[in-house]
């Protein structure tokens, strides 16, 4: 790679304009647009992927429920979860989505590893665990040999409202997140680390910061 791997620092923003932007960005690129890695934290929501069933949704109250377009079930976002959303072309990259799914849970599992937690991924449950609970959900959509959506990784956060859900479609399904193993913790300092996961794991020589809106 000769470019560095972009990244834009989005702050807490809802979720839909965000999927929109992504859809806007997949569909509209062309060859020579460069990869980018959208940051983001948002607002609690709950997201409900393609094959997602009614019946995993327990009781999300006042939470709003949005069906997207990318592959697994239910899932929870909200503020102190780290959201990283990955708009590669994979096909240039020559990335199977299998690939790029190890990829992203080793970016996750050696971040992790960085603060003497010990992860694991497992074969049949995309994710990343630790002691059998989950602290990182991943969910990707390939469009034009291209990914969007990405990655999500629980760093200090209200957990509650994992147990209105069946998690990723799992009942009982424990959740993590990172300060409950290390104590307090710096949210910045977590998404540096993540960035530089990420390069690295994608191949990348070298990354970028981006400047200006996602519309």
């Amino acid at each position: 790679m000769t470019a560095p791997l972009g990244f834009r620092e989005l702050g807490q923003l809802a979720y839909e304009p965000v999927w929109q932007a992504m859809q806007r960005f997949t569909n509209e690129r062309g060859s020579e647009r460069a990869d980018e890695i959208w940051l983001v934290q948002h607002p609690a929501v709950f997201t409900q992927g393609q094959a997602g069933k009614a019946e995993h949704l327990l009781l999300p109250g006042d939470i709003p429920v949005v069906q997207v377009d990318r592959g697994g079930q239910v899932t929870y976002h909200g503020p102190g979860q780290l959201v990283a959303y990955l708009l590669l072309d994979v096909r240039k990259l020559g990335f199977g989505v299998r690939d790029l799914v190890s990829r992203m849970e080793r970016c996750l599992i050696e971040l992790l590893a960085s603060y003497g937690v010990t992860a694991v991924a497992k074969p049949d449950a995309p994710g990343v665990y630790v002691n059998g609970a989950k602290i990182a959900s991943l969910g990707l959509r390939i469009r034009h040999g291209c990914s969007f959506h990405g990655l999500a990784l629980n760093v200090d956060m209200d957990l509650e409202p994992f147990r209105r859900i069946n998690p990723c479609g799992y009942a009982g399904l424990a959740m993590t997140q990172l300060r409950d193993h290390t104590g307090p913790i710096e949210f910045a300092e977590v998404s540096a680390r993540l960035r530089a996961q990420l390069v690295k794991h994608l191949d990348y020589a070298e990354q970028t910061t981006l400047t200006g809106g996602i519309d």
